[in-house]
């Protein structure tokens, strides 16, 4: 399993891959996030599935960008447009012959960025049959992977209007929390950010990178609830 994590607020946007694959009883780190950057388009792709559907998607959309047959996108939507072509031709190739062998064509992909017309950068999600919906601030944040352990974090403190400082803290405990609880979710942890200056920022964090930060958020939490009051149950539930 996996954990993406896109979040795009009025300060920009925030994406958020973990890197840890597991195969069986094995276990190994590979980058889960693309980051495609030129002078024409800024554009970040994380994936959630099968990693050979993941490596096969990416190099069809990587070579199709390069193909001068192709019309050049200029806008985030001509990019998703080419994209799930590509997804749909490994589809195409795959899906029979993942199915007989029991497995699944489950390749869900988050695409953010902005290109040269567009005026805003915008951020999607990609469904394996191609088909996408816009996070927008009404929605503003999208998780791929294993999606229900970081959520709660997320609705209760990421809005439109959330600073992007905050945005990054919120992300963090979201993914430590999926950690936590998700075996197959663990270090490395790509965080990428893109602000009003149009720059992908991004660092690559392992597990002692956050330990201090870590223990400090495992001590907060533990303390207020130890800290809650006890009046709705004390004297019914308690001794």
């Amino acid at each position: 399993m996996t954990y993406c994590l896109g979040i795009k607020v009025k300060d920009g946007m925030l994406c958020l891959a973990d890197g840890r694959i597991t195969s069986g009883n094995q276990v190994s780190s590979a980058r889960k996030v693309s980051l495609f950057s030129t002078d024409e388009r800024q554009v970040c792709i994380m994936t959630s599935g099968l990693r050979s559907l993941r490596d096969k998607a990416v190099a069809y959309f990587e070579e199709a960008c390069e193909d001068e047959k192709n019309a050049h996108p200029e806008r985030m939507l001509d990019l998703i447009s080419l994209y799930t072509r590509c997804l749909r031709k490994v589809m195409d190739e795959d899906k029979e012959y993942l199915n007989s062998s029991g497995l699944y064509f489950d390749l869900h992909t988050i695409v953010a960025g902005q290109m040269k017309r567009d005026q805003a950068p915008k951020m999607y999600l990609i469904y394996p049959e191609g088909n996408w919906i816009e996070v927008n601030e009404r929605a503003p944040h999208i998780s791929i992977g294993s999606t229900s352990y970081g959520k709660p974090v997320l609705d209760r403190v990421i809005t439109w209007e959330t600073p992007l400082s905050t945005v990054l803290k919120a992300a963090y405990i979201a993914f430590d929390s999926t950690r936590v609880s998700a075996v197959d979710v663990g270090y490395p942890v790509d965080i990428l950010t893109y602000a009003s200056d149009q720059v992908w920022r991004e660092q690559q964090f392992e597990f002692d990178d956050l330990l201090s930060l870590r223990k400090w958020w495992n001590e907060q939490i533990t303390r207020q609830i130890a800290s809650m009051s006890d009046e709705p149950w004390a004297e019914t539930l308690l001794p």
